[in-house]
């Protein structure tokens, strides 16, 4: 198992008996969180020139800002620099790509104002894929990758330390698929649809 995604279960089940309230006394409405993420894609992502692809995973550094509508509904955005991936057909790696997958979304705490705190959330994921390169039987063509808008489906936990800082980890599901185009010829759709987990502190300012 990912080291990352270890991390995330370990402290879920640490956190989970934990109860209590914040403190009062702090009204802004923003909230930002940084942390990490891994993009850890479907195990099949189909076939591409009539061969099984696959996508390797990726973590990079994150930032989310989320804004309190309510007590229990907040408004989030997430941003990451940008993941790596290798992309493998019958196993050989045949393309290498980058993508930024920013998402905006919408989240629900079952338990607002409590030091623990479970959410789920649902939004819309815009992934821009770049600098794709081909290697071995694609070492010289050109490879392009289109973007793709998808649902992303998001839960986890808040962990508040004090009114101001919190610890949150989650997880999301998005729904990624890019047309994947070799010398200008589409050889097939790469389903990417990846888990994405994440562990990041927040700061309520």
């Amino acid at each position: 198992m990912y080291p990352l995604k270890k991390l995330i279960i370990a402290g879920v089940l640490c956190v989970a008996p934990v109860g209590g309230t914040l403190a009062e006394g702090v009204e802004s409405p923003w909230i930002v969180h940084v942390g990490a993420h891994v993009v850890d894609p479907t195990s099949n992502s189909g076939d591409l020139a009539g061969l099984s692809a696959s996508t390797t995973r990726s973590m990079r550094p994150s930032v989310s800002v989320e804004y309190l509508l309510a007590p229990a509904w907040r408004i989030e955005v997430l941003a990451a620099l940008p993941f790596k991936h290798d992309v493998r057909l019958d196993g050989q790696r045949a393309v290498s790509v980058k993508q930024l997958p920013p998402v905006v979304g919408v989240n629900y705490h079952f338990l607002a104002g409590r030091a623990v705190s479970p959410f789920l959330g649902v939004g819309i994921n815009y992934t821009h894929f770049f600098d794709a390169k081909g290697h071995n039987a694609l070492d010289g063509t050109t490879v392009g990758l289109g973007d793709s808008w998808g649902v992303a489906w998001h839960g986890g936990v808040d962990i508040a330390l004090d009114a101001r800082w919190t610890v949150t980890v989650d997880a999301r599901w998005m729904d990624i698929d890019s047309r994947v185009k070799v010398d200008g010829a589409r050889v097939g759709t790469a389903h990417v649809d990846p888990w994405v987990y994440g562990v990041s502190v927040g700061y309520r300012f």
